[in-house]
């Protein structure tokens, strides 16, 4: 990971509904309801659907979104569309490679 990138996860940690997110998506299993259109065949385990993170979040869509995008951008999340619904769940190498990062560099 080079300090451009790990600049712009800082960035997108910035805000503490972001991160909260984040946190939230670590263990999707406790913090969400199943997720009924998630299969396995799917390859999408651990996804988490855009309603149910604005729901538990508490905020509304347009900023669910936004804050979506931003994790996505930042690759802290991944996203995958089955059907109408858009899921969401950690980007897992992503957050390993920004924690060797730090350890490395700061």
């Amino acid at each position: 990971m080079d300090d451009k990138k790990a600049v712009e996860i800082c960035k997108a940690l910035s805000n503490q509904i972001r991160v909260n997110i984040i946190q939230m998506l670590k263990n999707p299993e406790q913090n969400f309801s199943a997720q009924a259109h998630i299969v396995k065949e799917e390859g999408f385990e651990g996804g988490v659907c855009v309603s149910d993170i604005r729901n538990k979040a508490g905020i509304s869509q347009s900023t669910t979104s936004q804050y979506l995008s931003i994790l996505q951008q930042s690759g802290l999340v991944e996203m995958k569309r089955i059907g109408q619904w858009t899921y969401y769940r950690r980007n897992e190498e992503t957050i390993k490679q920004f924690e060797q990062y730090i350890r490395a560099k700061l």
